[in-house]
């Protein structure tokens, strides 16, 4: 990483600094399957894992879970995609600010939904990603483990592992927080 990056990247997180005491979000897990609500974020640039994606967002609506998806492409522009506008929206470097802080209207309304849950799948560490995640008002926040984020639940996760067994760990531990939660109904 260049050290201009790498000084961008610090005055951005020197201004989400300066944000993240003004959020006010409700803490709050029910269970995945009183969830009617999720809010996805990911790096769609790599076509195998915006699939992945793709399967996990069926899987949720299948579940009868309302999903709205937050891509971020790490291009200057959005390729040509099949997609509904409800579910989607994607971004690019290009709606960023100098110090890598998205820009956008429909990123800012993203932030506000107070998604049921968040699941952010920002394995390669996306600082706008990270940011949308920090500032998020969703009710039960899923990220990977970082020392900074203020996860309800972090999965750790060698970063060889990839976007699949990320995805396979926050099913198993969603299972787990269900089987606890009915169990002490």
């Amino acid at each position: 990483m260049s050290f201009i990056r790498k000084w961008r990247i610090k005055a951005g997180n020197y201004f989400l600094n300066k944000m993240l005491p003004l959020v006010q979000r409700k803490k709050h897990f029910e269970s995945f399957a009183n969830a009617k609500t999720v809010g996805i974020l990911f790096n769609a640039t790599d076509k195998e894992e915006f699939e992945l994606v793709k399967r996990y967002v069926r899987y949720l609506k299948e579940c009868d879970k309302k999903v709205k998806a937050l891509g971020f492409f790490n291009t200057d522009k959005i390729p040509e995609l099949t997609y509904t506008k409800l579910e989607w929206d994607f971004f690019t470097i290009k709606d960023l600010a100098w110090n890598y802080i998205p820009n956008k209207n429909f990123i800012e309304n993203f932030i506000n939904e107070e998604f049921d849950i968040l699941i952010d799948m920002n394995v390669h560490q996306d600082f706008p990603l990270y940011y949308i995640s920090a500032l998020s008002k969703a009710h039960f926040k899923i990220g990977q483990y970082n020392i900074n984020a203020d996860y309800d639940l972090m999965i750790e996760m060698p970063v060889e592992k990839g976007l699949k067994y990320y995805l396979r760990s926050i099913d198993q531990y969603i299972q787990i927080l269900n089987s606890d939660k009915n169990a002490t109904a």
